[in-house]
């Protein structure tokens, strides 16, 4: 089954357990995760439901681009990592 992990950066404020899910897509598999953790939902998600700028997911070790629809396909084996985006210099 697909796993999500949660950087421990964001275990330290909200309680984002690492779990397995048996969505097919990405968003579904977040809606599970949040399901659990109202409080996780704020973190990840903006009030349109998309992506926070501040937020950087990677399925399989590949960033995920579309921030909107969140409709990246899982496969059985999937790893998603749901991380704080990093910016600066």
């Amino acid at each position: 089954m697909p796993r999500i992990v949660f950087t421990s950066q964001l275990q330290r404020f909200i309680e984002a357990p690492e779990l397995e899910t048996t969505a097919l897509v990405l968003r579904e598999a977040l809606e599970q995760a949040f399901a659990g953790h109202a409080l996780l939902r704020g973190y990840v998600l903006d009030d349109q439901g998309q992506l926070r700028p501040n937020v950087v997911i990677y399925v399989d070790g590949r960033v995920v681009h579309e921030r909107r629809l969140l409709d990246q396909v899982l496969q059985p084996t999937s790893l998603i990592h749901v991380l704080q985006a990093l910016s600066g210099g």
